[in-house]
């Protein structure tokens, strides 16, 4: 499989040098947010809405980052697919590169080696890293190293080369069945709103908010952030649990990603579905583990559910 994972791997900017084509992408979608605010319609609020849950919640985070990141619990290969293809609708890139650089960021979660950490600069933790220098287009020999389960998958190789397919396949269906207006907010001003809230995990829960967990990093719990991005906002418990498919440990915390996680295991869609548990935690003493911890392999504090 080298052979394809060295034809994923492109010249990148140098470190300092802007990296032109996803500016121009940034400002692109940025100017069409704009622009979709002066042509509302209630039918495309109401696409942007469900397409924002769609790209943010079934893929971002149910898919990249629970399932194919984290491997929190195990589907058949068409609903992994499925939950992939939506994700790419929230323009963050492939697959194999998204998965590559989160679990860089919690190997070196900020520290020397984050590719966003706020230590950096709070601009920089948001937007900035996507700009600059290499964002997410890793070396094949990173790629071989961090993600050698997606390696193996034809399907996420394939994707990850031509990720921007679906986009505009999205955007020609939006704009048969409701113009220009359906594209404005379909496309350019959900897919805006749905990269600020992923940012928001990057910048604002390793800035503001509450720890529950005495992690090694500097992540947070942060409710607002939560309801932005489907449940992801729970950082600091997810940062103390990586491998838990449920963020939000208390009842009161908020995560849509978690119920969709569930559902699927209602219909026999999900199984071995690891779950942290906040009563286990507490009975176990374990309320402040330390990131780098294998929670899985602890019964006290983790369980398939």
């Amino acid at each position: 499989m080298t052979l394809p994972l060295d034809d994923l791997a492109k010249k990148s900017p140098g470190d300092g040098e802007i990296n032109w084509i996803t500016a121009s992408f940034m400002i692109l979608f940025h100017v069409g947010a704009l622009a979709a605010l002066f042509f509302f319609s209630w039918k495309a609020l109401f696409v942007a809405v469900f397409l924002y849950w769609v790209s943010g919640g079934l893929g971002i985070g149910m898919g990249y980052h629970r399932l194919l990141t984290h491997r929190g619990y195990k589907t058949p290969k068409w609903v992994e697919y499925f939950l992939t293809v939506c994700a790419t609708l929230a323009l963050e890139g492939g697959p194999i590169f998204w998965v590559a650089t989160h679990r860089i960021h919690h190997q070196y979660s900020d520290k020397e080696g984050d590719p966003h950490s706020p230590i950096d600069g709070k601009w920089w933790a948001h937007m900035g890293w996507i700009l600059v220098g290499k964002s997410m287009h890793h070396d094949t020999s990173t790629l071989a190293r961090y993600v050698p389960d997606l390696a193996k998958d034809r399907f996420h190789i394939r994707l990850t080369k031509y990720h921007y397919v679906p986009m505009i396949i999205l955007a020609a269906v939006l704009y048969a069945i409701g113009g220009y207006r359906f594209v404005l907010w379909g496309i350019f001003l959900r897919t805006v709103f749905g990269l600020h809230a992923t940012w928001l995990v990057n910048s604002a829960t390793h800035s503001w908010g509450s720890r529950r967990f005495s992690t090694r990093d500097l992540s947070t719990n942060s409710w607002w952030v939560a309801l932005f991005s489907w449940g992801e906002g729970w950082h600091n418990n997810h940062h103390a649990h990586p491998t838990s498919s449920r963020h939000g440990l208390a009842w009161y915390e908020v995560d849509c990603n978690w119920y969709g996680i569930r559902a699927l295991q209602k219909l026999g869609l999900a199984w071995d579905v690891y779950c942290a548990k906040l009563p286990r935690l507490k009975a176990a003493g374990a309320e402040l583990p330390l990131e780098g911890a294998s929670p899985r392999n602890t019964e006290t504090d983790m369980v398939s559910v």
